[in-house]
Order: structure tokens, then C-alpha cells, then sequence
């Protein structure tokens, strides 16, 4: 990828977009098909954000960040015609692996524990998941078309925001009593309460709770995660996927860094300038309005329009400052909750692992280290105090399985998402990381005994690493805590939750605005939409 694109230097546009990630490119093309001249600038030498593919050993590429797609838009994939730009699947419905050190490993999905029969979990057990899968599903369908479209305004009288709350409650309402009931019963309910009253095998229950705090500040006893588990179910539904916990996982042939190439082409082929190496110092603001951006290296750009595709508390704080913000939204959104606590892992393997009690075909699905609700509780309580979790929750996967070119010949890598590993770690991660490094390479070895000799290189990135490299404020995947206080019609904070900004022409279309994080591309789709919708 060029530093620059051809008539960038000294050129005046339409709209510039901050940050080539993936919203921010899908912002850009939505912009360009729409008439508009847009540049984006992306500070690193590589496009993508947090979807990237990255050499992290001689060799050896991974999903640096991001590693599965569940909710990547089928708008977004059929409207840029992904697939024509090169963007492929190496794997879709991944299979789900529970490991267990007291048992054998339970697959996950209607029918794997039927096949499994009683000697995986109990017959009711079997039938709950499905009853329990099947109300979910339908609950986070009536969310679903909220997280494709601008959240209303509240106590707006203008039409359209009234419109767009009266679809949500129509939606809600045409569930029926019994589940529109059931929808406000459990929304802000636990993860642990809920599973509890479904369930009684502690494996299952372990799993299916995974997914309802994985890249959370949340715990299976914290308030509020059953409403994440709805959000990554209802993000799902509009990717085009059956139900996450019912196997809506898929690999990126290349890894995540080929989607964002296919998004990067889409846009060039709209017309977008893309300039990577070309860091923004801060965006220009001239009688009261966004005039453009002044770059690192001091060049001036010019633009009626600028699109922040980095976190809120980078674009209001440091891009745009203080001084162009009333006192109250400066308060709020230096008061977002941003800090990370997700870190991940990566090894290169000079041979394929052998995980106890899982075949080698089920080894190239999603393996989870989460035994039961009271494993994970515990392993949240550490973060309360700023340490990282003694026996910490894993989602691994092994990609080179499906996409062998990501590692040398007969050698494989190991992917790991790991929770719970806070940003403010008390004692700091320059003193704690390979403590906590060897930890996580005693876990693994306890499942899958003889990895750590296999090991050729491990690479780990904690949430202050993640910030670092893929400068996102707080090492948050979500660029903020995706709770039901920074959701919707308040994401970020109000007064920037439709994509606008209290500066004129300052617009925001990352993970930090509604609908939140995930390699989803509807943020950037719903941005532009507002742009082309209300920017002269």
C-alpha cells in the first residue's frame, strides 16, 4: 500500500476520513458512491485497524486483533461486492469445543448434544439448548434492524426520530406478550441467573456464558451481560448467520487483514484517495465548523467534511481538544469507560497440538477455556482489583488448519483471545508480562500437554499493547464498554449519538458510535448515510 494516492498533496475534499479501518473504509466508499470526493488517512503503514494480518513471527501470520467473523453486515458484503474485490472464506460455521480437565470436551449446538447423547450432558439439558437458543434468536431479531439503522433522538419532535422509535416498539410489540415479556424480564438480567434456570450441566452453562462477557468489563454475575449475549446474537442475525452459540463463526481466507484488503479495494475502485503513513495530529476547526485536518508531518488538508473513525475519546480530547467542546461533553466523554480487558495471544507451533479428548478434525473449530459460570466469576473478580485473572478464560483457535499459507509448511498457529487481562494492571505490564505469559503457557500446556516444547514463538498483546499498536484509547476492542449506559440512542454520549458531533461538519463512524465494536461495517455504513443525508 502506497503512502499516498494520486492529487492527494495540497488537493481539497468533499469529506476526509481518520483511520483506514474497516469503518472507516466502508464509510469511505458509501461517501465516494454517493458523489463525494473523500480521502481517507490512516496513520500505520497498513490498512485495516484492528483487522489486520500480521507477521508476528518469521513465517507465521495471524489475526492480529479480531481473529472470527460473526458479524460482518450482509449489506455492507452484498452493497461493496466483497467478494468480487477477493474477499473469501477459509471456514464458515465453526464448530464449538467446551474442554474440560475432569471430562471429555463437549461440542456445542442442537444437534452435537443430541448426537453426544447422556454421556455429554443430560437429554433435558439437550432440549433446553434448543428452547433456549431458539427464544434468544427470536429476541435478538426483534433488535436486529435497530443496529442497521441512526438511533432516534430523544425528545425530538422531528418525524423521522419518532418514526424510528415507533419501528422499535412495533418490533418489540410484535414478539407477542409472552416475549415481549421475556425481553424486558431478562435484559438487564446476569448471564448466571438466566443459564441457571435453563441448565445444570456447569461445562454447558461455562461455554454458553463465554460468549456474553468475552471483550466485556463484565462477569457472569454482572447485571447487564445478557444484553451483550442479545447484541452479539442480534449482529449476528444481520450478518446473514444462524444464531453464535449456534456455530455462526468464519475464518477469512488470509485472515482478517484479506477483509480489510477487500474493503480497501472496494474503495479505490469508488474513487477514494487512501493515504497510509499519514498520522493526523489534529483536525481544523474554523468558525466553528471542521475545515479539515493538520497531519503529523505538518501538511495542511482542506475538507468540508471530517469522518473520525477513531475512538471518541481520541477524536474529542486529543484530535479535536477541549477548547472546542462545552464543559459538560468534555465531562462525559472523559468519563467513558474505555479500559480493555481482553488480551490476546499468538504461538507458532512447529507441529499441530493435541488437546485432550478432542479429535484432530474438531480442533479446527473454537476451542473454549471456560469450565463452568463459578470458573469465569472468578476469573473476573481478579480484574476488580487490577490483576490479571490466576486461571484465566480462553477462546482459541488453530487458523493454519483451514489457511494453511498463514504458517510455513507442517507448522501451525495458535490464536487465543484471553480474558480477563485489565489495561490498568497494578505494577504495570512491563514488570507482570511474562509472569503472566508463563501462566498462560502452564494453562494451555494442563489441555494440551507438550505445547509449550512446540512453541516456537509466543507473542503477547495486553490491552495496553492493543492501544499502542492499533491506537484505540484504553486497548478497548469496542472502543468503549458496550453497556446498556453507552448503547443506542446515548453511544457514545449524548450530544455525539447519530454520528454528528457538537462541531459542525465533525462526524464519528468507529466502533465507538452505535452499534459498537465487532468487524461488522455498519457503523461506517449508518455514518455515511447521515453525511450524505445531512452535509451540504
Amino acid at each position: 500500500m502506497s503512502k499516498s494516492g494520486p492529487g492527494t498533496a495540497g488537493a481539497r475534499y468533499d469529506c476526509i476520513v481518520v483511520g483506514g479501518g474497516h469503518n472507516g473504509l466502508v464509510c469511505a466508499t458509501y461517501l465516494a458512491r454517493g458523489g463525494r470526493s473523500v480521502l481517507v488517512l490512516e496513520a500505520a503503514n497498513q490498512l485495516g485497524g484492528g483487522a489486520v494480518t500480521c507477521e508476528f513471527s518469521p513465517g507465521f501470520r495471524v489475526s492480529a486483533c479480531a481473529h472470527l467473523l460473526y458479524s460482518l453486515s450482509s449489506r455492507v458484503t452484498q452493497d461493496l461486492d466483497l467478494p468480487a474485490h477477493g474477499f473469501t472464506l477459509a471456514a464458515q460455521e465453526l464448530p464449538t469445543v467446551a474442554l474440560s480437565l475432569d471430562r471429555t470436551p463437549l461440542l456445542i449446538g442442537a444437534q452435537a448434544l443430541q448426537a453426544q447423547g447422556t454421556s455429554a450432558v443430560s437429554s433435558a439439558d439437550a432440549q433446553a439448548y434448543r428452547s433456549y437458543t431458539a427464544r434468544l434468536c427470536q429476541l435478538a431479531a426483534a433488535l436486529g434492524p435497530s443496529l442497521e439503522s441512526v438511533p432516534p433522538r430523544l425528545a425530538s419532535g422531528a418525524w423521522a426520530d419518532r418514526l424510528s422509535l415507533l419501528r422499535l416498539g412495533w418490533r418489540v410489540r410484535c414478539l407477542g406478550r409472552r416475549d415481549m415479556r421475556e425481553l424486558l424480564r431478562v435484559g438487564g438480567m446476569c448471564i448466571y441467573d438466566l443459564l441457571d434456570e435453563h441448565f445444570s450441566d456447569e461445562l454447558l452453562k461455562g461455554a454458553l456464558a463465554f460468549d456474553a462477557v468475552l471483550g466485556t468489563n463484565l462477569g457472569p454475575r454482572s447485571p447487564g451481560s445478557v444484553f451483550t449475549l442479545l447484541y452479539r446474537l442480534a449482529s449476528a442475525a444481520n450478518a446473514g448467520a444462524h444464531a453464535a452459540a449456534a456455530g455462526s463463526y468464519s475464518q477469512p481466507r488470509g485472515g482478517l487483514g484479506a477483509l480489510s484488503e477487500a474493503l480497501a479495494k472496494a474503495a479505490r475502485a469508488a474513487g477514494v484517495q487512501i493515504r497510509t503513513q499519514a498520522a493526523v495530529q489534529r483536525i481544523l476547526v474554523r468558525d466553528d465548523c471542521a475545515a479539515g485536518v493538520v497531519l503529523e508531518s505538518g501538511e495542511a488538508i482542506e475538507a468540508d467534511v471530517v469522518v473520525s473513525n477513531a475512538d471518541p475519546k481520541a477524536t474529542f480530547l486529543r484530535l479535536l481538544g477541549a477548547q472546542h467542546l462545552d464543559t459538560g461533553f468534555v465531562r462525559r466523554v472523559a468519563h467513558l469507560r474505555t479500559q480493555g480487558l481482553a488480551a490476546k495471544l499468538h504461538l507458532a507451533l512447529d507441529a499441530l497440538p493435541a488437546f485432550a479428548g478432542v479429535a484432530p478434525e474438531k480442533l479446527a473449530g473454537r476451542l473454549l477455556i471456560a469450565p463452568s459460570l463459578n470458573y469465569l466469576e472468578r476469573a473476573y473478580n481478579h480484574s476488580k482489583y487490577g490483576e490479571y485473572s490466576s486461571a484465566p478464560a480462553l477462546e482459541i483457535t488453530i487458523p493454519t488448519l483451514h489457511d494453511p499459507q498463514l504458517a510455513p509448511p507442517g507448522k501451525h498457529v495458535l490464536s487465543a483471545i484471553v480474558q480477563y487481562a485489565p489495561y490498568a494492571l497494578a505494577g504495570g505490564w512491563d514488570e507482570q508480562r511474562p509472569q503472566f505469559t508463563a501462566l498462560l503457557m502452564d494453562l494451555l500446556e494442563r489441555y494440551a500437554p507438550g505445547i509449550g516444547g512446540q512453541a516456537s514463538s509466543v507473542q503477547l498483546l495486553t490491552p495496553r499493547d492493543i492501544e499502542r499498536e492499533f491506537r484505540v484509547t484504553g486497548g478497548h476492542w469496542h472502543h468503549a464498554e458496550l453497556a446498556l449506559d453507552q448503547f443506542f440512542m446515548v453511544r457514545p454520549v449524548p450530544g455525539a449519538a447519530q454520528y454528528h458531533s457538537p462541531v459542525k461538519g465533525l462526524y464519528l463512524c468507529g466502533a465507538g458510535c452505535h452499534p459498537g465494536g465487532g468487524v461488522m461495517g455498519t457503523a461506517g455504513r449508518n455514518a455515511a448515510r447521515q453525511v450524505l443525508t445531512h452535509a451540504a
